[in-house]
């Protein structure tokens, strides 16, 4: 049957009390988030992971919920770190800057910085800092986290030079002078654009190798990136609970990492091009997921269902805009905006009623579209959305609570 387990994976996982129907039933359906929810932790605790909790050998953690709700899982310590690590040490691009030692600088979300200066507080026996010094943001020998601030937009000139003389820090350690830059994409650029307004230039040295790893990365602000860092820059697909899937190469083309794991790609509605990951995957062995949908959405090269030949990973599934032609993704938008101007670097849409949506949009130098490229972009997304567009242009576009941006907001 399409999709099912392997005779292996299913003597893995037939003493897993959330399993143990789909075994005897010989067919396991599709695994939803509320089903792993429902039951937690009894339905998939076995003596031996009652024994590596035990032993510290296991840990409950949770997902991070930027676009879903929260989900406690369990898994061995540093899981996601060591499939971030694995495949930074083997991708044909960037393996040399593993191997040679150099420190990982992390530009992404408060909430990860957070995270860390938590777990050395709580190591140490002592309450977080309010405000984490360098030692306190160190998560170990290689990795460093930067971000203190929920908004890169409003850092200041003080937060830009502290994380640029941290970067010249851990640059100074390695004999050949370089480094690793990890980052979200977004927060990225923010720290160009501000390093380039300030002239700062000159503080912020070149990185040897750049993987943007949290969240969807617009077209425009790949490109952005790319004509300012001349090392390779290359994507990494995954999540908390699943570790790492896919990654690209330095011109943006996905390869599946499938290490343990299997995929594949289900129409989110019948006839779709968008199609929802369906990920089975015994790399964790504490919490084997058997046809878990991830709630990721790709589309491929050629469109058919072959996991193989995804093209890109183009949003989340509960972000899906419904339209009267089928349901839009993030990515579909990013194609429109992308298309109309590589000025924008970030932009929203707004549902403000059944027929109506306004687009607001970030220009990289803060002045408005011209007349051509502004019409040009009202229409392209009034054909995709099948809702009458205008524009709003912005200095600004509040980040999410977590740290992230949401690309749709339902003002209806």
């Amino acid at each position: 049957m399409e999709g099912q387990p392997t005779a292996e994976v299913v003597d893995r996982i037939r003493d897993i009390p959330i399993y143990r129907t789909s075994v005897e039933r010989g067919h396991f359906p599709i695994l939803e988030k509320p089903e792993i929810a429902r039951g937690f932790p009894d339905n998939w605790m076995t003596p031996d992971l009652a024994a590596a909790l035990a032993a510290g050998e296991a840990e409950f953690v949770l997902s991070t919920g930027t676009n879903h709700a929260r989900m406690q899982i369990i898994r061995p310590p540093y899981f996601l770190l060591n499939s971030y690590y694995r495949l930074w040490s083997e991708h044909p691009d960037i393996a040399h800057t593993w191997h040679e030692g150099c420190r990982r600088l992390s530009l992404t979300t408060v909430l990860a910085t957070e995270h860390v200066a938590r777990v050395n507080a709580k190591k140490r026996g002592a309450e977080p800092a309010a405000v984490p010094g360098p030692e306190d943001r160190r998560l170990d020998d290689r990795t460093s986290y930067l971000n203190l601030r929920l908004d890169p937009a409003l850092w200041e000139r003080d937060d830009v030079e502290r994380m640029l003389a941290e970067i010249r820090a851990a640059r100074d350690e390695h004999p050949q002078g370089a480094y690793h830059l990890d980052c979200s994409g977004y927060h990225l650029a923010h720290l160009v654009r501000k390093v380039r307004a300030w002239g700062l230039q000159d503080a912020f040295p070149q990185p040897a190798s750049i993987i943007h790893a949290y969240e969807y990365t617009p077209v425009n602000v790949r490109r952005f990136l790319q004509e300012h860092f001349a090392c390779p820059i290359v994507d990494l697909f995954g999540s908390t609970e699943l570790g790492y899937l896919y990654y690209s190469d330095r011109d943006g083309r996905y390869r599946p990492y499938l290490d343990e794991m299997s995929v594949e790609l289900v129409p989110v509605v019948p006839g779709s091009e968008i199609y929802s990951l369906i990920v089975t995957s015994v790399r964790n062995p504490h919490m084997p997921l058997i046809r878990y949908r991830s709630g990721d959405c790709a589309r491929t090269v050629d469109g058919t269902p072959d996991p193989t030949r995804i093209s890109r990973f183009c949003g989340r599934e509960r972000e899906l805009l419904a339209t009267p032609h089928g349901p839009v993704s993030q990515g579909d938008l990013d194609d429109r905006v992308t298309g109309a101007s590589s000025r924008v670097f970030l932009h929203q849409l707004h549902v403000t009623g059944e027929t109506q949506a306004e687009l607001q949009y970030v220009t990289f130098d803060d002045q408005p579209l011209d007349g051509p490229a502004a019409t040009a972009l009202e229409q392209s997304v009034e054909e995709l959305t099948g809702r009458s567009c205008s524009l709003r242009h912005r200095t600004r576009i509040p980040i999410g609570k977590s740290g992230k941006y949401a690309w749709l907001a339902d003002d209806l």
